[in-house]
C-alpha cells in the first residue's frame, strides 16, 4: 500500500514539512531506511541518523529542528509524538490488510459449537464442546480450545496456544503462540508419603484487550478464578500462578513470576525477570525494575529495584558504595 505525505498528515493530524507528494510503501529503522520508507525519530539518541537516512519521510515531534541539512529526498511529517502516531499507522495498515476467514480443513469442532461466518478457523485446531466464540475471532492452526471456553469478539489466538477448559477471554484480545492458559495451578498437600495433589477447579477469566506474549503460562484457580484486567500487557515467558489478580493497564516485561494468590493493582510498570512472593499486595502505578525480588506489600507510586526491592535511588546510592568497597578494604 503507497501512502503520500499529504496523506498522512491527514490521518496523523501532523504537518507536512518538505514535498507533500512524496510516497512511501513500507516501514523502516531509521538508521535501515531505504528509499520508499517511512521511519520516525522519537528518541533524540538517534537524531545524528536523521542527517543521513535514505527514507523517504520520517515523523518527527513538532519542536524538532534540524541543526544541519537534512537529506534532499526527505521529507518530514511533524505530529505531537512520532512513537504513538507510528503505533496508530501500524495499526490501520494492518486493519486494511485482507482478513482470513473460514474454516480450514482438517479441524474439529464439537457438535453445537456456532462458528461466526467472519471468524477463521486454521487446519488442525481443536474447539471442544461448549465453547462460544465471538465475532471476528481467529484460531490458529494448532490451537486448542478446551470445553466450556468462552472467547471474546476480535480475539486472536495464534498458532499452539492451549485454553484448558471453561476459562473465559474477553474481546479484543492476542495470545501468542505457545501459550497455556488454564494448567492445574501448582498446589499440593505435604504428607508423611509425599505431596498429593490437591484439585484446581477454579478457572483464568481475561478481560478485554489483553496481550500475553508468546510461550507464557497462566495457571487456573484452585477455586474462584485467576484474572487479569482490562488492557494488560505481557510479554514473553510469563509465569502466573494460581488465583493470581493482576488489575488493568499494567505492563509486564519477559520472564517475570507471580506466585500463588498475590494481587496486583492498576498501571504498574514491570521490569524483566522480576519475581513476585505470593500472597502480598502491590497497589497501583508502581515501576519495578529488571530482576527485583518483591518479597512484601507495596503500596503505590513506588519506585523499586534490587532483591529484596528497595526504593530505586537508595538501590542507585548502595551500588555506588559496593563498587568502592575494595578501595575501603585497601584503606584498612
Amino acid at each position: 500500500m503507497e501512502i503520500s505525505a499529504q496523506e498522512l498528515a491527514s490521518i496523523t493530524g501532523g504537518t507536512v514539512d518538505g514535498d507533500s507528494a512524496a510516497v512511501v510503501s513500507s516501514f523502516a529503522k531509521i538508521e535501515d531506511a531505504a528509499p520508499g520508507a517511512l521511519t520516525f525519530l522519537a528518541n533524540p539518541k538517534y537524531t545524528h541518523y536523521l542527517y543521513s537516512t535514505k527514507a523517504s519521510i520520517a515523523l518527527v515531534n513538532n519542536r524538532f529542528k534540524a541543526e544541519q541539512p537534512l537529506p534532499p529526498q526527505l521529507t518530514l511529517v511533524r505530529v505531537s509524538d512520532p512513537y504513538a502516531t507510528l503505533a496508530h499507522l501500524l495499526a490501520y495498515v494492518e486493519s486494511v490488510k485482507p482478513q482470513l476467514k473460514g474454516i480450514e480443513q482438517p479441524c474439529f469442532i464439537a457438535e453445537g459449537v456456532e462458528i461466526p461466518q467472519d471468524a477463521y478457523i486454521g487446519a488442525f485446531a481443536y474447539i471442544g464442546a461448549g465453547a462460544r466464540l465471538g465475532k471476528g475471532v481467529k484460531i490458529y492452526p494448532h490451537t486448542y480450545i478446551g470445553c466450556d471456553v468462552v472467547i471474546g469478539d476480535g480475539t486472536t489466538l495464534h498458532s499452539g496456544v492451549k485454553v484448558y477448559q471453561g476459562c473465559r477471554i474477553g474481546a479484543g484480545c492476542i495470545i501468542h503462540s505457545g501459550t497455556v492458559i488454564g494448567a492445574d495451578g501448582f498446589g499440593f498437600a505435604p504428607t508423611e508419603h509425599g505431596y498429593d495433589k490437591i484439585p484446581q477447579v477454579g478457572i483464568v477469566e481475561i478481560e478485554d484487550d489483553v496481550e500475553i506474549g508468546a510461550n507464557s503460562c497462566i495457571d487456573r484457580a484452585t477455586m474462584g478464578k485467576t484474572s487479569i484486567g482490562r488492557g494488560t500487557k505481557l510479554d514473553n515467558l510469563m509465569q502466573v500462578a494460581h488465583n493470581v489478580s493482576i488489575g488493568c493497564h499494567n505492563v509486564f516485561a519477559a520472564q517475570s513470576g507471580i506466585a500463588g494468590s498475590t494481587q496486583i493493582g492498576d498501571f504498574n510498570m514491570v521490569g524483566g525477570q522480576v519475581g513476585f512472593a505470593g500472597h502480598i499486595t502491590v497497589g497501583d502505578r508502581n515501576q519495578i525494575g529488571a530482576q527485583s525480588g518483591i518479597p512484601n506489600n507495596v503500596g503505590d507510586n513506588r519506585r523499586l529495584m534490587g532483591y529484596p526491592a528497595v526504593d530505586a535511588g537508595k538501590f542507585a546510592r548502595t551500588q555506588v558504595y559496593l563498587k568502592r568497597l575494595p578501595e575501603l578494604f585497601k584503606q584498612k
